[in-house]
């Protein structure tokens, strides 16, 4: 593994993450980032406080904002937010040749497809992630779960084998990190989507953690029509999610989730920046317009918080 060579692009609270468990191990770790972020890891490293792993400080072999200058990568994990997409996908070209494999975690439905559209090169798995982690003003990186969880797979029309599957599995569980081969991996980025389609929208709306939805009773039952509606896309879309996945998400809120939990869409609107309320509620309108699924509750929201994402 020490001859392979990793790319990590963005270096936000997913990036951040997995760049710093890859250079704790590894030597052949490089960064792709750009302005002051990419000044803080040059000057300081990069510095994480992990519920896992403590406090820890890494130091890439390169840190970059010019993908030449990187050169080709065995791997590369595209860790920016999904309105970045196109923009990523074009500066990172001259680091993928036919070997290399990418591993998007991005939110969203489709995004390998539409990289696989971007990209002519390489091969793409699907893939998600699961982890609460953020970074702060000085870009260090908080990690205040004591998981991260990566889930991969090929859609159903892929042309490589499973060896690369397996050969990312173990790449990852060198470095601490779980990750599962999902035998329908489209039903597992649905599974995570819908519950970003009813959390990230209602904590956005209410600017409010778990804590605060659970004492308000008028929110959870709203984010129970907003698991509803998302499943229905799903279901008519023929994607093979559980019967009671509506269930299963809003008793993980209710009982499970960490009380000062919250969103990056309740955090990205409250600081005036860009946001995911298109990747999460406009596609899911869109999706169900095509399915003719009616969804007034996600509508509403999305027409709320586009009236508080005016920056």
């Amino acid at each position: 593994m020490k001859e392979k060579k990793v790319c990590v692009v963005g270096l936000g609270g997913v990036g951040g993450y997995i760049g710093c468990m890859f250079a704790k191990h590894f030597d052949n770790v490089y960064f792709l980032a750009r302005g002051k972020r990419l000044e803080s890891i040059r000057e300081n490293g990069l510095k994480l406080y992990s519920a896992a792993h403590g406090k820890m400080t890494v130091h890439p072999k390169m840190a970059s904002d010019n993908a030449e200058e990187i050169g080709v990568m065995d791997y590369i994990f595209i860790c920016v937010k999904q309105f970045s997409l196109e923009q990523v996908c074009a500066q990172i070209s001259p680091m993928i040749d036919e070997h290399t494999i990418i591993i998007p975690l991005i939110n969203g439905v489709g995004v390998s497809d539409k990289i696989r559209g971007l990209i002519d090169k390489g091969c793409v798995i699907d893939s998600l992630i699961y982890i609460v982690s953020g970074a702060d003003e000085e870009f260090a990186i908080h990690h205040d779960s004591s998981y991260c969880n990566i889930h991969i797979g090929y859609g159903m029309n892929s042309e490589f084998d499973n060896s690369i599957l397996s050969e990312v599995q173990k790449m990852l569980q060198s470095v601490g990190i779980t990750c599962i081969i999902e035998n329908d991996i489209q039903a597992a980025i649905w599974k995570k989507y819908i519950l970003n389609c009813g959390y990230n929208i209602i904590t956005a709306y209410y600017n409010a953690t778990t804590s605060d939805i659970r004492k308000n009773e008028v929110a959870v039952k709203q984010l129970k029509l907003l698991y509803e509606e998302a499943c229905s896309v799903a279901r008519k879309l023929n994607v093979n999610i559980d019967d009671n996945l509506e269930e299963v998400h809003l008793n993980h809120m209710l009982y499970k989730q960490s009380d000062s939990s919250t969103s990056s869409l309740k955090r990205d609107i409250e600081a005036g920046r860009k946001n995911e309320l298109d990747v999460f509620s406009g596609k899911l309108i869109e999706l169900a317009l095509s399915c003719n699924v009616k969804v007034p509750m996600t509508t509403f929201f999305y027409n709320e918080l586009k009236k508080k994402s005016q920056i």
